[in-house]
Order: C-alpha cells, then structure tokens, then sequence
C-alpha cells in the first residue's frame, strides 16, 4: 500500500524487466522525448543548458542520463528503489542525481524545475489529479512539462500487450491478469482523451501528437511511424477525424502567469 492507503506499484522494473532495462528501447523513447522538449525549448528561444529538469518516474535512469546530456541540471525520481539503485549505479552523472521520491509529494520547494518530464507516468499513481497538481507546484512560471499520456479507449493495453485490458472495469481486469497468469492486480488508471483534458487543465496545451506523425524523422519516431508510408497517411486521416481514439496524446503543458 502507498500513501492515505493507495495501492501503489514499487516494482514496476521487476514486474517489466523487458521494458526498463532495455538500453536500446530506452534510448529510442528518450529520444522521442528529448526531441519535442528541444523543439519546444527552441521555438521560445531557451537554451537547455541553463535549464533545471525533473524526471518523474526515472525508473533505471537510461533515459534521464540523455536529457543530462542537453540540460543543466536533471534530479531523477521514483517509488521504486532496485531501479532507482541501478540508475545511481550505472546512468550518473555530474549533473545528474537520483532519488527515491513519491511524485504525488516530492518535497522539493515550489517552482524548482524549469521543465518537467512525465512520459506515461499518470496511469501508475493512484491519484493523477495529485500528481498533475504537485507537477503544476514544481514548474517555475513559465515552465513546461513534457507530457506522453495513454488512452484508456485502446484496443490492446501498452503494457500487458493485452485486448481491451485498460478498458474492462478494474475487478474484470485483476481477473484477466490472473486466469492469463500475467499478474494478480491492474494497477494503471487509464483515462480517455476528455479525462486527460480534464486532468491538465490547469495548463496551457502545446499538442505534439499529429506533429509527431506528421514528421517522424524531425522527432525520433521512424521506428513507429515511417514516413510517406500508407501507416501513416492512414493514421493522420483517422486522428483528424477523431482525435479522442488516438492510443497516445504527447502534450507539453506550461505553466502560466496564475
């Protein structure tokens, strides 16, 4: 249990070791991410370098040493202490440091970030609309938070691989887990596009995820979406008609004057 009596999930490395201690993967999504941040850092005349940055949910850090690499400053953060110890261990760096720290409360003083990083983090908390409030806290005026969020309306579930598993209710999908022997509780909280509206509300919307299509190569995405293929002429005119079934919305939030 976590916070006020939360389920939490600590171990999300051990339950996805696939996933987080795949250098190569890793790397690609940092990439990705890095791309839009820099893109959107460059389009108000800012220079990373000067800039301090907070990676929520660093897990093994492969993709916080990469924003080291652009930005000045870069605290790492997560609830899940292996991998925590791991980026510690192996993805340090002068400029780079990593704690143990609930992103719900992170204890760091208001406006201490000028950026934010927060890829497919919300779902894993057990409160977002807490999360999002303390990201909102952390960002200096003026600061970004760049934001990759799921869908809940998806057909198969990012990260389980599984049909319609983020949109059964949650006793169905602890059940699924369990007669497939992929787990015995869904911890993630999906929401749809018109709750992920609703939970950055507080921000100004930079919306990158037709750009993103739209020029895979400018922001590291050829390995999803390769270009002037009919994939991605598919998926662009599918979004533009209906954007709310989009599996992921990849947002930079700002903070404004108040």
């Amino acid at each position: 249990m976590g916070n006020d009596g939360y389920e939490y999930q600590y171990g999300f490395s051990e339950e996805h070791p696939d996933e987080m201690y795949d250098i190569e993967k890793r790397t690609r999504k940092g990439n990705k991410t890095l791309a839009v941040m820099l893109d959107y850092l460059s389009s108000e005349g800012k220079d990373p370098a000067e800039l301090s940055l907070l990676d929520i949910g660093c897990s093994t850090g492969f993709m916080t040493r990469l924003y080291g690499q652009s930005f000045g400053e870069v605290v790492g953060i997560d609830i899940d202490e292996g991998a925590v110890r791991y980026a510690q261990k192996n993805n340090s760096g002068v400029n780079i440091r990593y704690l143990v720290s609930d992103s719900m409360d992170t204890g760091f003083d208001d406006e201490s970030f000028d950026v934010i990083s927060c890829t497919h983090i919300y779902e894993h908390v057990p409160d977002s609309e807490r999360l999002l409030s303390e990201i909102y806290r952390l960002l200096k005026t003026g600061g970004i938070c760049y934001f990759a969020a799921g869908n809940r309306l998806v057909l198969i579930e990012g990260h389980y691989g599984l049909p319609l598993l983020s949109v059964v209710p949650k006793p169905l999908a602890h059940l699924y887990l369990k007669i497939l022997r992929r787990g015995t509780y869904y911890y993630e909280n999906h929401l749809t596009y018109r709750g992920l509206k609703r939970l950055v509300s507080s921000f100004e919307i930079n919306d990158y995820t037709l750009k993103v299509i739209e020029d895979p190569e400018r922001y590291h995405a050829q390995d999803m979406i390769r270009p002037g293929s009919v994939k991605q002429k598919i998926v662009l005119g599918l979004l533009k008609v209906a954007y709310f079934v989009s599996p992921t919305y990849i947002w930079v939030l700002k903070k404004g004057d108040g």
